[in-house]
């Protein structure tokens, strides 16, 4: 994959944040969606958050819907390939914006085994709206962005620490324990080991750029 453009570089350079995404196909219209009036936030240290009953641990995943019927919950997550449980999680849909701009909805419903480190909605509202409009705006640039949150193979807690080859062709380091970790030194894990039919998902608190 080529490298990023400028543009990249520049909001990374700005905002002290990095981005890494999946992508999705279909809906071409509009910009990012409005984030969730229950973001998921990191204000808690994820050791403070008693770790699910099938395994998610995390201050985010709180804010998750518990109801098995409802798309977003963890089981309905757990049937479906990750595109299609994103975009049943109000918490991801700017993401799921993203992921459908870029065309990457099928390539991700149909990878065999991929970890996803999933920002949240209140991840892409750090970004100014008009950079965030920008990458939307340039397919390429989505791309690269989104698939460098994408890595081979499904990654538990157990496995995630260390360095990463992502789908873009970057590194991303992974860095913690048990229930603790962070990406490329910025972005907290606040919802981690989310199950999807063919993906494991880590929610994270910010968008990841790769280096240039």
């Amino acid at each position: 994959m080529r490298p990023m453009k400028l543009t990249a570089v520049a909001i990374a350079a700005t905002l002290g944040l990095g981005l890494t995404a999946c992508g999705g196909d279909g809906d071409e219209g509009g910009s990012a969606a409005p984030a969730s009036s229950a973001p998921m936030t990191s204000s808690a240290p994820a050791s403070s958050a008693a770790a699910m009953a099938d395994g998610q641990f995390g201050p985010g995943c709180a804010a998750v819907p518990t109801d098995a019927a409802d798309p977003g919950s963890f089981a309905a997550m757990a049937k479906v390939p990750v595109a299609t449980a994103a975009s049943g999680n109000p918490l991801l849909s700017t993401l799921v914006t993203a992921v459908k701009k870029a065309g990457l909805v099928d390539s991700l419903n149909s990878a065999q085994g991929v970890t996803v480190f999933a920002p949240t909605n209140e991840a892409f509202g750090k970004l100014p709206k008009a950079d965030l409009d920008k990458v939307l705006a340039d397919k390429k640039l989505l791309t690269d962005v989104l698939t460098y949150h994408v890595v081979p193979g499904r990654l538990g807690p157990d496995q995630l620490a260390g360095s990463h080859k992502s789908l873009q062709g970057a590194d991303v380091m992974v860095a913690g324990s048990g229930s603790e970790f962070t990406v490329n030194g910025a972005s907290m894990v606040v919802c981690g080991n989310v199950q999807t039919a063919n993906a494991t998902v880590y929610i994270v608190d910010s968008v990841l750029v790769p280096k240039s």
